[in-house]
């Protein structure tokens, strides 16, 4: 290939080769669907997502090709978001409004053709799901910085759902703006924490003395910056894509390693995958004693089963000042080992989920 042409010629002759193996795999797919369908099978197998993109990662790397795991993941996943609405079609409820985090969490696991519903609170969320309305629900969990959401554990406490799957994902925010240049730009919307957490940015960028209104969400940013051209909106990537807003300055925000730990809520049980990690809440019948949340973990060190987390939370009883535990670890439900410590304490815990552990 010598010319410019030439290149285009072979990337158009390619890209015909790749959407027909793509329609001859959403053949297989409807098929999929189908069986499943038939014996209630999960159209949501993280653990088999995992898989795919772990062994094309490896093929990739054997055959010395440019695309890593990351590529890989961001071509794949949309592939399988499409493929999951050509098996069934599912509504997703987050917390919204539209264009947040959450929402970009959500849209990164389930693909810009999904249902989405948008919701005022974690706590809709689950109600949602309960009722039967939506399939998949996404919520935020932990936070770097300002740790976990208590509500999400809360609700974790007494919902029917379970977490079927997590996702870490970096909170960069960016500069949007309809302007030609920064020096039109008469007034800046965000969220009120948004400005505080680019305030460096602002100042390098002689943007400190442009009027600054606080709106309910970074999304009400993008909309109100999208009908004016001499105003912007530090708001999600996500935000600007959907209200049509030019990104003119990336990842703007003061502190760079803010990550979010998702999780993703349904009705199902995931099969083992080797790489999972499990969440559980306890309730000691003996917490009062001394050494009985000790002798409770104990039992996790003596089968050799890591935790990555717990946080107490007040057990909210009447009459007192108890407290229940949350705990992550690495193993599965159905692990020889994890049933091994859990038979020990029958009627003190509560599974919350076995999911394959993300990429933090």
């Amino acid at each position: 290939m010598k010319t410019l042409d030439d290149c285009r010629v072979a990337i158009d002759n390619i890209d015909d080769k790749i959407l027909k193996l793509l329609n001859e795999r959403m053949t297989i797919v409807e098929r999929v669907g189908k069986i499943k369908n038939d014996v209630g099978g999960a159209i949501y197998r993280p653990e088999r997502e995992r898989d795919i993109i772990e062994r094309l990662t490896q093929i990739s790397k054997k055959d010395g090709g440019l695309l890593n795991q990351s590529a890989i993941e961001a071509i794949f996943l949309e592939i399988f978001a499409v493929s999951r609405n050509l098996e069934l079609p599912e509504k997703i409820a987050y917390l919204g409004p539209e264009g947040t985090f959450t929402h970009q969490a959500a849209e990164s696991r389930f693909g810009a053709m999904s249902e989405y519903v948008s919701l005022n609170s974690i706590e809709a969320v689950f109600k949602e799901l309960e009722a039967g309305r939506a399939k998949f629900g996404v919520v935020p969990i932990e936070n770097s910085r300002d740790g976990v959401v208590g509500e999400t554990l809360d609700l974790l406490a007494k919902a029917q759902v379970k977490i079927v799957s997590e996702l870490y994902m970096p909170i960069h925010i960016s500069f949007a703006t309809k302007a030609k240049n920064v020096k039109d730009i008469k007034k800046i919307y965000s969220k009120d924490k948004g400005f505080g957490e680019c305030r460096e940015f602002l100042n390098e960028y002689g943007l400190m003395n442009i009027e600054q209104i606080p709106v309910e969400s970074t999304a009400k940013a993008a909309i109100l910056a999208s009908e004016d051209e001499t105003s912007a909106a530090i708001c999600s990537h996500i935000a600007a894509k959907l209200y049509g807003i030019p990104v003119l300055y990336e990842n703007i925000e003061d502190v760079y390693d803010n990550a979010t730990r998702f999780v993703i809520l349904s009705d199902f049980k995931n099969g083992i995958s080797g790489h999972d990690k499990t969440s559980i809440l306890v309730r000691l019948k003996d917490a009062v004693e001394a050494g009985a949340l000790v002798h409770f973990l104990q039992d996790f060190d003596n089968e050799n089963i890591n935790l990555s987390k717990i946080e107490s939370r007040p057990s909210k009883d009447k009459g007192g000042f108890g407290y229940w535990f949350y705990i992550d670890f690495y193993g599965h439900i159905d692990d020889e080992k994890v049933q091994k410590v859990l038979s020990k304490h029958n009627g003190e815990v509560t599974w919350l989920g076995s999911y394959v552990k993300g990429e933090d």
